[in-house]
């Protein structure tokens, strides 16, 4: 009896930490997409985007077929060559997500926005925003 009583401590923490973690992978933000805009591969970003997305880049906005999207977001890779991308804020509900993210490239420092949602359990980007930052 005193064993038991001994390891109900231990079993509560374990719990939560248990379910803490779960709470939190759940809200990340895929780490490929993030590893695309690292290396600036709009082949692989594209992987993520929905069948039509939102797309503002600079002063060029609409919304594109996937295939339209990934060559535009490849022009600007070509452009604009990443040195370093990092997210800098994220958040969401369990059906859709958003991540704000900094990229360093070699002309310059943008501001990105994307917004993901739920597909067949599946994140894709619905919105992606590249925008110059205001340094």
């Amino acid at each position: 009896m005193k064993t038991i009583k001994k390891s109900v401590p231990f079993i509560i923490i374990f719990t939560l930490i248990f379910n803490l973690g779960s709470f939190s992978y759940e809200q990340e933000i895929p780490r490929d997409i993030s590893i695309a805009f690292k290396v600036g591969s709009a082949e692989e970003l594209a992987r993520y985007f929905n069948n039509t997305i939102e797309l503002v880049i600079l002063d060029q906005e609409d919304v594109y077929s996937k295939i339209q999207a990934q060559q535009i977001i490849d022009n600007f890779f070509t452009d604009h060559f990443p040195k370093s991308f990092e997210i800098i804020h994220q958040g969401g509900k369990e059906e859709s997500k958003f991540a704000i993210g900094k990229l360093v490239t070699f002309n310059g420092t943008f501001r990105v926005y994307f917004l993901l949602k739920l597909k067949n359990d599946q994140p894709f980007i619905h919105q992606l925003r590249i925008e110059q930052e205001n340094e």
